[in-house]
């Protein structure tokens, strides 16, 4: 659909009211700008202003879902879009809300057959050293519904456990631990029927946290990523399924470690990655050379009708 009237009157939903609030304010504005630019009838609505009701107020033809986190990330928009008869970007429903609990989709992947960490749900009454014993120091501490690592922990002793899943549990009724990976970090970002560049992401700090992620001017970037051509086929073969595995449609990103032995393990899936000036899509998209405006018009033609 190259004429910009067809798509109609297209609304970016951002903002909200999850932790991941900010990041989206600046996806969402970035997003409303280029369909601007590329002359589109495009509208920016803040969830969190009049909610639903608000939304529905701007009768929409399409919904470009730029809305991290809960509440728009994980199934609950899109199942209202749904009951309004709205078209909207990314992932429906039901691989929106697995993609957004890391251990659903952890448990379907292994189901599946597809390279996880192993993990365990955490409580107050977790028996601490077993799941030192059974994971192994260093592991991973993460809620279970949060994205752009907010609350996620590094653990190397059992006290810091304890207090890792303290943290964790300030952002998420769930948590979960998970075995540490000792590697290279892989993302890999899918854009329609695409496989986009794989990127290696380098931590100085050699955590890939909050700061790393959207602030820091350390974290490296390396595209090409380093793999051979064989190595990255494999790699995006295997983000592809993981993602297919899910119901992931439209857009997505996976995030993957490998081991010093080679082998590729499957760490998250995000239905709607960000789209700041730091986020992964966006690079990766350029390496393939589309810019900016394309990948955002390409993510809009990929809008399904209900």
């Amino acid at each position: 659909m190259s004429d910009p009237s067809t798509y109609g009157r297209v609304v970016v939903v951002y903002g909200g009211n999850s932790a991941e609030r900010d990041v989206s304010l600046v996806s969402g504005r970035a997003v409303l700008e280029s369909l601007k630019r590329s002359g589109i009838d495009a509208h920016g609505y803040d969830l969190a202003s009049q909610g639903l009701s608000g939304l529905e107020a701007m009768q929409p033809d399409r919904v470009f879902i730029a809305l991290h986190g809960r509440g728009g990330e994980d199934g609950t928009l899109q199942g209202a879009l749904e009951l309004f008869g709205v078209p909207y970007t990314g992932s429906g429903v039901l691989a929106s809300a697995l993609g957004m609990d890391k251990m659903r989709t952890k448990q379907l992947w292994t189901a599946m057959g597809l390279p996880t960490p192993e993990s365990v749900v955490l409580d107050d009454g977790a028996d601490w050293d077993a799941v030192c014993q059974d994971l192994g120091l260093p592991l991973i501490v993460k809620p279970v519904h949060e994205g752009s690592t907010l609350g996620i922990s590094i653990v190397a002793s059992r006290e810091s456990l304890v207090s890792a899943y303290r943290d964790a549990a300030k952002y998420d009724a769930q948590v979960m631990a998970e075995r540490y990976i000792t590697g290279q970090e892989y993302t890999v970002s899918l854009l329609g029927e695409k496989v986009l560049p794989a990127i290696r992401v380098e931590v100085p700090s050699g955590f890939y946290d909050y700061e790393a992620k959207y602030h820091s001017t350390e974290t490296l970037y390396h595209l090409p990523c380093g793999l051979n051509s064989a190595e990255e086929s494999a790699l995006g073969s295997l983000c592809r399924r993981a993602f297919a595995v899910i119901g992931g449609r439209g857009w997505g990103r996976v995030d993957v470690m490998r081991d010093q032995a080679g082998q590729f393990w499957l760490l998250e899936v995000n239905t709607i990655p960000g789209m700041t000036d730091h986020s992964l899509v966006p690079q990766a998209a350029a390496h393939a050379g589309i810019d900016f405006d394309s990948l955002v018009l390409t993510i809009l033609a990929t809008t399904r009708g209900l």
